[in-house]
């Protein structure tokens, strides 16, 4: 007796002989999944300038932020001192004490080279101390460089050229503005020992329209991205100035927030955390006891504010309820002396030099600025036996830190800090807070930035 045996379809045959005998009814779909891998890193780079030797050329060091390797090391001027990017990162700028001045690409480090990098001379006697770029409407300059010896701004093109010389008060010492706004102020730190000026230069002429008085000794001011407010930290004075920019004058509700009280000693850096509408004030102290980090809410109306807020002007807008407020004024290291704010607002990192002379080691604080609480501190190490090399001594940062920056990414952001006293630059993760790594930089670290925050 025969019998028969099942005929066994493959998947795609008994889904057609179904298909064909549904008549209009729904018929699925098949697609392929694509395999789903870790989320791709932004393209963004820190750059650091060091400094080998007193008569060897500098080094421009290009990190890739997603794997820490170095991608190039052009040689730059000797003895740089100060390192800044134009908006968005494509061009950067640097300068030493003498007066020379260099300007180079970033967007593609891998291929850049010392040939590739422009170099030019400032005024005679300026000696130049720091460098702003940003935009200024209706104007070629986008590079402004104080030269405190002449009493005077350089303001040059992207490409390095000179534009004109801005004539200021004595002393001048950095540019505050950015980019597309109505003007920015040059601070000038006069006598060091006596209120002192800012000059607001604007846009179209760059001609100085006006001169505010501060507070003693300004070093560093901010402006906020929209504009409308400009920060000036007086060093001597333990003051910060609010200035209105749409007003070109003191603000009106709050000139000045006061050292008594909340505000620590001498304010020598500053940061911005947008999301979070607020101002984050480094005080270094009197550099044998801890510094601080005050955290100061400067909220304005905007264009939702007007139905809650009838004193509102969008055009103009005034001081919301809160403004100039310190939150907190969280202790940190010794002599601290730059603070970087992560853009989601969730921490502050303070580079805390300590004191070499007196063998005090430096450090990094984590400030969580949810809880107004320091979360970490990362230990500083300064020996040669024990920054010898990359990771010689996992953990811990290496020298006596002078600049840091904080950045985001996916899964985690990224902490770069120099040392001047240390050829390594220490990188350090956000989501652990630990050092992953050291970077050489083969001279001693002068600066770092960021080419996307």
């Amino acid at each position: 007796m025969l019998r028969r045996r099942p005929i066994l379809l493959g998947s795609a045959a008994a889904l057609s002989l179904l298909a064909a005998g549904c008549g209009n009814q729904y018929r699925p779909v098949v697609s392929a999944i694509n395999p789903v891998g870790p989320a791709t890193q932004p393209t963004k780079y820190a750059i650091a300038i060091s400094s080998p030797s007193t008569t060897a050329p500098g080094l421009l060091t290009f990190v890739d932020f997603a794997g820490d390797t170095v991608l190039s090391t052009p040689q730059i001027l000797a003895n740089p001192i100060y390192l800044a990017l134009a908006a968005g990162g494509s061009q950067g700028y640097v300068i030493n004490s003498a007066g020379s001045f260099n300007e180079f690409p970033a967007g593609s480090p891998e291929s850049l080279i010392s040939s590739q990098i422009g170099q030019s001379t400032l005024s005679a006697g300026s000696p130049p101390v720091s460098i702003s770029s940003f935009t200024m409407p209706g104007t070629n300059a986008s590079v402004f460089v104080p030269e405190p010896g002449l009493s005077q701004v350089a303001a040059l093109t992207s490409t390095g050229s000179l534009d004109q010389n801005i004539g200021v008060p004595n002393n001048p010492i950095y540019v505050v503005g950015t980019s597309g706004a109505r003007r920015a102020y040059v601070i000038s730190q006069g006598d060091g020992a006596t209120p002192s000026t800012v000059s607001s230069v604007e846009n179209g002429n760059l001609a100085v329209s006006s001169t505010i008085p501060v507070g003693i000794n300004p070093v560093y001011g901010v402006v906020t991205g929209d504009g409308n407010r400009a920060f000036i930290l007086n060093k001597g004075s333990g003051t910060v100035n609010v200035i209105n920019v749409i007003n070109n004058g003191p603000d009106l509700a709050m000139p000045v927030i006061p050292a008594t009280g909340t505000l620590g000693l001498h304010p020598v850096w500053a940061d911005l955390s947008p999301l979070t509408n607020q101002l984050m004030v480094l005080n270094q102290g009197d550099g044998t006891h801890p510094g601080s980090l005050s955290i100061i809410n400067i909220p304005l109306c905007n264009a939702a504010s007007p139905a809650s807020n009838p004193t509102c002007n969008p055009a103009n807008p005034v001081d919301a309820v809160g403004f100039g407020t310190v939150l907190a004024t969280v202790p940190v290291g010794i002599n601290p002396v730059m603070v970087s704010v992560l853009q989601d607002g969730t921490k502050a990192y303070v580079a805390n030099a300590g004191n070499a002379a007196a063998g005090v080691e430096g450090s990094v604080s984590v400030v969580n600025l949810v809880s107004g609480q320091v979360s970490a501190t990362i230990p500083g190490v300064s020996t040669a036996s024990a920054t010898s090399d990359t990771n010689t001594t996992p953990g811990s940062v290496y020298g006596h830190p002078t600049t840091i920056v904080a950045t985001t990414g996916t899964p985690t952001g990224k902490v770069y800090v120099t040392s001047s006293d240390n050829k390594f630059m220490t990188v350090i993760e956000t989501d652990t807070d630990t050092v992953v790594t050291h970077v050489n930089l083969q001279g001693l670290g002068v600066r770092v930035v960021i080419t996307s925050p």
